[in-house]
C-alpha cells in the first residue's frame, strides 16, 4: 500500500519523508545540483526576459541606461508595420506547413523504415543528416542551390535550354523556397519521434490484424496510429513552438528579403531591432512573440497534450 492510500495519521510526516529522501542521497543530489542550475536559468532566462519586458517601454539604442520612457508607443508602431504583418504571415503558413506537411511526410517515411535492419539504419541515418547540421550550414547550402548564376538551378536552366532563374531573388517564389528548406531540414527529428514510438507497438496486435485480413493501410490507421498519438502530439508541439522561432535558415538564405516578403517574427526583431540599434523596438517585438509562443505552449499542452495521452 502507498501513502496515500493510509489514514492521515499513519502518512510519514514531512521530517520523516525528508529522513528518508536524505537516506537515499535524493535529497543531497537536489541540495547540490538545483541551486547551480537555479543560478545559471535566473541569470539566463528569467532576467533577461524581465528586462525585455521593461525596455520595451523605452525608446534605447542599447547604450546607456534608458531615459526616453515611450509607454505603448513601439508596440504601436509594430502593429501598424506592415513589414510586422507579412511577418505574422509567413510565421503562420511555417506552421502550417510544418504541420500538413512536414509531419505527414514524416510520418510516412517512419513508417518505411521503422523496423530494425541494416538498411533502414542507412536510411535513417541520411534523413535525419539534415537535421543535425547547423541552420546556418544549410542556409548556405541551399542558397547555393538556388544560385542562378553558378547554382544547382543554373545547371538545372542551362541543361534546359532556358533562361537563367534566380528563385531567391522572385517575390513569390522565395518564400517557397524558404519553406521547402524548413521541411527539408527538421523532417528527420519528427521521423524519428515517430520511429520510437512505432517500435514500441505490439507486434502481436500487428500480426492479429493481419491474419484478420487487415490491408497495410487498415493496420497503420487502426493500429498503428492510435498507438502513436501521444508521440503525434509532442511532435506537432515541438513543430508549431519551433515555427515561431525560424531564424537561422532564413538569413543566410534570404536575409528577409526581397522586399521584406521572406520576414519572420524573429528576423523581423533582428532586422528592425537589433540591427538598427532600436533595442526598445526589438524588446517590444520579443516580448510578443514570448507570450504568443507561452500562450501557444500552455493551450496546447492542456488540449491536445492532455488527448493525446489519454
Amino acid at each position: 500500500m502507498t501513502d496515500m492510500t493510509l489514514p492521515p495519521d499513519h502518512r510519514p510526516a514531512l521530517g520523516e519523508r525528508l529522513r528518508r529522501a536524505a537516506s537515499n542521497g535524493r535529497l543531497s543530489a537536489a541540495l547540490i545540483l538545483l541551486p547551480p542550475a537555479l543560478i545559471l536559468f535566473t541569470l539566463f532566462v528569467i532576467l533577461p526576459l524581465g528586462e525585455s519586458g521593461v525596455y520595451a517601454f523605452y525608446d534605447w539604442n542599447g547604450y546607456g541606461a534608458p531615459e526616453d520612457f515611450v509607454g505603448l508607443r513601439n508596440f504601436e508602431q509594430m502593429f501598424g508595420h506592415s513589414v510586422f504583418s507579412v511577418a505574422v504571415a509567413n510565421t503562420v503558413k511555417i506552421v502550417a506547413v510544418s504541420l500538413l506537411i512536414q509531419m505527414p511526410l514524416a510520418l510516412l517515411l517512419a513508417l518505411l523504415i521503422y523496423r530494425q535492419t541494416p538498411t533502414n539504419a542507412v536510411f535513417r541515418l541520411i534523413f535525419f543528416v539534415p537535421y543535425i547540421m547547423a541552420e546556418v550550414a544549410a542556409g548556405l547550402i541551399w542558397s547555393f542551390v538556388f544560385d542562378g548564376n553558378y547554382g544547382v538551378t543554373a545547371s538545372i536552366a542551362t541543361s534546359l535550354g532556358i533562361e537563367q532563374f534566380f528563385v531567391l531573388a522572385d517575390r513569390e517564389l522565395a518564400f517557397y523556397a524558404v519553406m521547402v528548406v524548413i521541411v527539408w531540414k527538421y523532417f528527420g527529428f519528427h521521423m524519428m519521434i515517430y520511429i520510437a514510438a512505432l517500435q514500441g507497438v505490439p507486434e502481436d496486435q500487428i500480426e492479429a490484424a493481419r491474419i484478420e485480413g487487415a490491408s497495410r493501410t487498415q493496420i497503420v490507421r487502426h493500429v498503428q496510429v492510435p498507438h502513436i498519438r501521444p508521440a503525434i502530439a509532442v511532435s506537432a508541439f515541438f513543430a508549431i513552438i519551433g515555427a515561431l522561432q525560424v531564424f537561422d535558415v532564413i538569413i543566410p538564405l534570404t536575409n528577409g528579403g526581397p522586399s521584406n516578403q521572406t520576414q519572420t517574427i524573429v528576423t523581423y526583431l533582428y532586422e528592425f531591432g537589433l540591427t538598427r540599434l532600436r533595442i526598445g523596438f526589438g524588446s517590444a517585438v520579443g516580448v510578443v512573440l514570448f507570450v504568443v509562443a507561452v500562450l501557444v505552449a500552455v493551450f496546447y499542452q492542456r488540449i491536445f497534450m492532455r488527448k493525446g495521452t489519454a
